[in-house]
């Protein structure tokens, strides 16, 4: 069966079956979620991939969040909320994952990188010490600060995400840079007694 085949005026009746209010939903449902998918794929994926630091278990987040998003599209009341609306399903799935499998910890420590897999640039490792510390975060800090950081929500926004008072979120985002930016002092402190 194709689209054309239900396209076309039922014989006797002179009424054209795309005209009925199901196909006319159903294509304002399809026009919205491309929208959305258009709109909000990178913020997601961003956020995906900070929260497992692996591009293929990213991506497989990404399509398992707008999978369930099409499927829960008719929630989304307003327009407005769907960027919380994505995060939310995300992390749900993000905690599924959990769930689901156990994984074999490895002690970073034991495996030290060759020097082939060594960061090369300086802002590189920058930002991959920075990944380190922020991962090094606790939760109750770490989610406030990547939802604020790369998802661009406001204290309010994260509060009603994470089901938290707003003067908690805002405590809790101050604590986290706090923490990222005395290692950052203690790190320059640090490189300043070796060069010295």
């Amino acid at each position: 069966m194709t689209l054309g085949f239900f396209r076309k005026k039922k014989a006797g009746t002179g009424k054209d079956p795309s005209a009925t209010p199901v196909y006319g939903d159903m294509a304002d449902k399809q026009t919205k979620y491309e929208a959305l998918v258009h709109a909000l794929h990178g913020d997601i994926y961003r956020y995906a991939y900070w929260l497992c630091r692996d591009p293929q278990v990213a991506e497989d987040l990404v399509q398992e969040t707008f999978l369930r998003a099409w499927k829960a599209l008719d929630a989304l009341v307003d327009d407005k909320a769907a960027k919380a609306w994505l995060i939310t399903i995300l992390r749900r799935e993000n905690a599924r994952r959990f769930e689901r499998k156990q994984f074999d910890l490895v002690d970073l420590d034991e495996h030290p990188q060759s020097d082939q897999d060594a960061l090369h640039s300086e802002q590189e490792m920058e930002h991959e010490w920075l990944r380190r510390h922020i991962a090094r975060l606790p939760d109750e800090y770490q989610e406030p600060l990547l939802l604020q950081v790369l998802g661009g929500f406001s204290g309010e926004e994260i509060a009603a995400q994470l089901g938290l008072n707003k003067n908690t979120v805002m405590t809790r985002l101050f604590r986290a840079r706090n923490q990222i930016k005395e290692a950052m002092e203690a790190a320059q402190q640090q490189r300043g007694h070796t060069n010295g």
